[in-house]
């Protein structure tokens, strides 16, 4: 028997609508290390914001750093860490605000829950789709180089996989257009689902 008892608000989703004058939607950037997934996840959370939409950047190292921080990098850490934020999605999405991620979440029945957990209706998947050898150049964190010399373990791409999205809503290949362009192009598929 269960002694959760959640108290539900007295504002409607609808109300939220109304007063927002925007409907939620959750924008899952996924992608290997170094593909370029929060680089335009924070070009687009501007680019909305100076459009006037309620909009909010969850970054994955944050959480990993903040509420995720007992986790590690094995399957089943991974695993945790994705149903967490996709909770923490869940939840400013119940607020009203347009919520953009970027998580590697590596693994398709991850994201196809964190889609479940919101509502596939406000569940927006961008694949950012940069060959792991360009991701390996641009190394940003050094993260690559210590993967491949043993010091860290299970990183994605390495000795640990990625699985492609099969159906993913846009997909960005960072190799053949530049930020703002993508941006552009994003921009155009998101409108017309946030906007009354």
């Amino acid at each position: 028997m269960s002694v959760l008892h959640p108290t539900h608000s007295l504002i409607s989703p609808d109300d939220r609508v109304r007063q927002m004058r925007q409907r939620s939607l959750l924008i899952w950037f996924t992608g290997l290390s170094g593909s370029g997934k929060s680089t335009l996840a924070v070009q687009l959370e501007h680019a909305l914001f100076q459009q006037g939409f309620k909009v909010f950047f969850l970054d994955g190292d944050a959480l990993r750093t903040g509420l995720n921080a007992d986790l590690g990098f094995n399957e089943e850490h991974r695993k945790e860490n994705i149903r967490r934020a996709g909770e923490v999605c869940r939840l400013l999405l119940d607020s009203g605000l347009v919520v953009i991620t970027a998580f590697i979440s590596p693994y398709r029945r991850d994201r196809d829950k964190v889609r479940e957990a919101v509502g596939a209706g406000r569940y927006f998947e961008v694949y950012v789709d940069t060959p792991l050898e360009v991701c390996e150049q641009r190394d940003v964190k050094g993260l690559y180089k210590k993967a491949r010399l043993g010091e860290i373990k299970n990183f994605t791409g390495i000795d640990s996989p990625y699985e492609i999205p099969e159906r993913p809503d846009a997909i960005v290949r960072t190799t053949e257009i530049q930020v703002e362009q993508a941006v552009a192009e994003l921009l155009k598929m998101i409108i017309p689902r946030i906007q009354l």
